[in-house]
C-alpha cells in the first residue's frame, strides 16, 4: 500500500467536520483540538482523526487501504497494526467491562449513563422484542473497547478515556515513547492555554503529575467524542424512532405481521421491511440490539458483547509482515481476539477492588470480537468509497458482509482466500474461520434471506447515517 501524500491528508482531517454545527463545552472543544491534532505523535503527523475521520463514521479515511488489507498505517508508514479502525462515535456508553449478572461492576463513570440494560425476547418471527433476555447469557463478558475489549475502564472507570490512552503509546500507531512525551507535545500545541482554563492551573504538568496530566489528556478526548458532534443521533433512522413514540405498537415489536402499522413515521416502505427483517428474520437486533441501552437515547445497535462470526483470515492484513517484535508468529499469527485479552488478566481488579481476573474463561471467548455499533455502518464521502467490515476488514461492502451472514453455513468451505463469485457478485464459497473456536452458529450463518430482503436490509442499514 502506498502512502498517501502528508501535507493533503493532514488538510482534510482538519478541514473535516460534521454536517450538523454543534456547541461544544469548553472540555469538549479542548478535545477536539487534542483529537485533530498531527502533532501529538512521534513523529508529528498522525492525529486521532487519521484514522477515526468524521467523512466515513468516524472510522477509516482511505478507500484504497480498505479495499486491501484494511489496516491503517501508523505515523510511521511501515508499521501496521492489527485491526481495522473501529468508530469512535457512540462509543462513549459502553459499560466497564464484567460479567453479565455481576452487580459489582459494569457501571462507568465515564458520563452518559453506566450500568447495563437487558433486552427482552428475541426477535422472533412473531414479534419478539429485538434484542434478547438470551444474549445476556449470566457470565458472559460485556464492556470495553477495542475489538478485544482491553479497554476494559477498570483503570479510570470510563472505557473510553482509557481507549483514548492507547493509540498514543503503541508503537504501530502514534509511537510516542511515553505519557511524558504526548504531555510535553500537548504543552506546545494550540490546546494548551485552553487545557489550563478547563482543567485549572497546572493540570497541564510534564514534570511532577505526568500521570495525572495523561489522564486529563484521555478524558479531554473522549468528552468530545461523547459529544453531539461525534456522538449526534441525527440519522433517519433516528427521526422515525422520535416519530414513533406514543404509539402502539413500539418499534422493537415490528415484524412481518404488524411492519405496515410503523407507515407514515419516517421511514419509506422498503426501509421498514428492512427493519422488520432486521428484527425477525435476519436475527441482527440479537446482537445489534433495537433498544436504548445503558444511558442512550435511542437504540445504539450493540450488545456490548463479544462474538465469534466466523470471519475469515483477511490474507492482506500488513501485520503478518510485521518484525517479530510486534508479530512474533508471522503469517502464522491467528487473532484470538477478547480471548487473548482475558488470559492477561491475572491480579487485575477494577477501581472498586473487585475481582477482575477472567483467566478462568479465556478459552471460552477465543476468536471473539466486540460487536460494533451499527450506526454510520454506510456513511462515506462518495458513493464509490469502499469501506471495510468486520474486525480484520475482510468484507468491503454492506452486500458482502450479509451474503457472508446469511450463507455462511449452506455454502461449501474454499480452498482460496479470495471466493469466486456469481453473476450477482456474491461469493460461491467462503474460507474457513481464522479461529474455529466459538464460532456463533446459533445467530447467523443459514438466514434464508431472499434477495430482495437482502436488499432491504442494506437499505435499512443506510437510514443509520447521521446528518
Amino acid at each position: 500500500m502506498k502512502a498517501r501524500n502528508v501535507v493533503a491528508v493532514l488538510a482534510m482531517l482538519l478541514t473535516a467536520v460534521p454536517a450538523v454545527a454543534v456547541e461544544l463545552s469548553p472540555l469538549e472543544t479542548v478535545g477536539k483540538k487534542l483529537f485533530f491534532d498531527p502533532s501529538l505523535s512521534n513523529p508529528p503527523g498522525q492525529s486521532c482523526a487519521s484514522c477515526h475521520d468524521p467523512a466515513t463514521g468516524w472510522t477509516a479515511p482511505d478507500a484504497e487501504v480498505n479495499a486491501n488489507g484494511a489496516v491503517m498505517h501508523g505515523v510511521i508508514h511501515t508499521r501496521y497494526g492489527n485491526r481495522k479502525p473501529p468508530t469512535v462515535a457512540y462509543a462513549g456508553f459502553t459499560p466497564i467491562m464484567h460479567q453479565a449478572g455481576d452487580m459489582t461492576g459494569g457501571m462507568g463513570n465515564g458520563g452518559m449513563g453506566g450500568g447495563m440494560g437487558n433486552g427482552m425476547g428475541n426477535g422472533g418471527m412473531g414479534g419478539g422484542m429485538g434484542g434478547g433476555m438470551g444474549n445476556m447469557t449470566p457470565g458472559a463478558l460485556v464492556g470495553g473497547l477495542f475489538w478485544d475489549g482491553r479497554a476494559a475502564g477498570w483503570s479510570l472507570g470510563d472505557p473510553l478515556a482509557e481507549q483514548a490512552m492507547g493509540p498514543f503509546l503503541n508503537p504501530l500507531e502514534q509511537a510516542n515513547p511515553n505519557a511524558k512525551h504526548v504531555c510535553l507535545s500537548v504543552m506546545r500545541s494550540d490546546a494548551a492555554v485552553e487545557f489550563e482554563q478547563v482543567w485549572g492551573a497546572g493540570s497541564l504538568d510534564c514534570v511532577k503529575d505526568v500521570e495525572g496530566t495523561y489522564e486529563r489528556i484521555a478524558r479531554s478526548i473522549a468528552a468530545y467524542e461523547r459529544s453531539g458532534e461525534v456522538t449526534s443521533f441525527t440519522s433517519k433512522f433516528d427521526t422515525f424512532w422520535k416519530n414513533s413514540q406514543g404509539k402502539m405498537p413500539p418499534v422493537p415489536m415490528i415484524n412481518m405481521m404488524n411492519w405496515s402499522r410503523f407507515k407514515n413515521r419516517g421511514l419509506d416502505d422498503m426501509e421498514l421491511k428492512g427493519l422488520m427483517i432486521f428484527n425477525t428474520k435476519g436475527k441482527c437486533s440479537t446482537c445489534h440490539m433495537l433498544q436504548p441501552m445503558n444511558g442512550s437515547p435511542f437504540p445504539l445497535f450493540t450488545d456490548f458483547r463479544y462474538h465469534n462470526l466466523g470471519i475469515p483470515k483477511n490474507p492482506l492484513n500488513p501485520f503478518y509482515d510485521m518484525p517479530r517484535q510486534w508479530n512474533a508468529k508471522g503469517a502464522s499469527w491467528l487473532d484470538q481476539g477478547l480471548g487473548a485479552f482475558l488470559a492477561k488478566t491475572a491480579g487485575a481488579t477494577s477501581g472498586d477492588g473487585s475481582d477482575r481476573d477472567y483467566r478462568s474463561v479465556a478459552s471460552d471467548n477465543v476468536g471473539k470480537h466486540r460487536t460494533p455499533t451499527l450506526r454510520n455502518v454506510d456513511r462515506r464521502p462518495a458513493p464509490d468509497f469502499v469501506k471495510a467490515f468486520g474486525h480484520n476488514g475482510f468484507f468491503k461492502s454492506l452486500q458482502e458482509i450479509v451474503h457472508f451472514y446469511n450463507l455462511r453455513d449452506v455454502l461449501p468451505l474454499c480452498d482460496s482466500p479470495n471466493p469466486p463469485k456469481d453473476a450477482m457478485g456474491g461469493a460461491t464459497c467462503f474460507p474457513a474461520a481464522e479461529v474455529a473456536d466459538n464460532v456463533n452458529t446459533a445467530d447467523l450463518g443459514n438466514l434464508g434471506l431472499t434477495p430482495e430482503e437482502g436488499m432491504a436490509l442494506i437499505k435499512f442499514m443506510k437510514t443509520l447515517t447521521d446528518l
